[in-house]
């Protein structure tokens, strides 16, 4: 049992008999004296593909959903479909650009690490690992000086995803950027 406090984006829970992926939490903390924090989350029906907003108390349960969390590896894009495959026993999912959303901007060939979470051997969709190392395909020049507590500038990597970087890198250096916040974090 998972309480709305400790509910983090990317959790699978079940409402109602259906499994939700949580894709967004906002804490609000009332000003008025004794009032408890309202967490404010948009939850994703992994069926339907709805969204679902709940405003919730921080001591609300949750039952964590009957999921089979396999290892997978993404192997290649067919079309509009992203092909994973199971590192055990190398079957192979298939999920839609619309069913990854803002995943895919993760995504590089033989990227490892990932968590598929599969019902009845159905794909729902995958975990991210919390980082992943991609590489600056244009950004402006480095500037002479520039130090790592400086300015920012903007990168596009890979992926074709922008992120903002330190001012002091380069064209085709690799950076971690952390998949939950979608962030720059350091060299790779």
């Amino acid at each position: 049992m998972a309480k709305a406090s400790d509910l983090k984006r990317g959790m699978i829970i079940e409402i109602n008999g259906i499994p939700h992926v949580v894709k967004q939490v906002d804490a609000k903390s009332p000003s008025s004296r004794g009032a408890s924090t309202l967490y404010k989350i948009r939850f994703t029906n992994l069926k339907t593909g709805q969204k679902l907003d709940e405003s919730l108390k921080g001591d609300d349960f949750f039952k964590d959903s009957d999921l089979i969390r396999a290892k997978v590896q993404f192997s290649y894009i067919d079309g509009d479909n992203y092909i994973f495959m199971n590192m055990e026993d190398y079957t192979q999912y298939s999920l839609s650009r619309e069913e990854l959303d803002e995943q895919i901007n993760y995504l590089t060939e033989g990227l490892e690490g990932i968590v598929a979470l599969l019902i009845d051997d159905a794909v729902l969709g995958i975990e991210l690992p919390s980082s992943v190392v991609l590489g600056i395909v244009e950004t402006a020049p480095a500037i002479k000086g520039a130090t790592a507590s400086g300015r920012t500038k903007t990168a596009r990597l890979v992926t074709g995803f922008e992120v903002q970087v330190p001012e002091y890198l380069e064209t085709d250096e690799l950076i971690k950027i952390n998949t939950d916040s979608g962030k720059y974090m350091s060299r790779a």
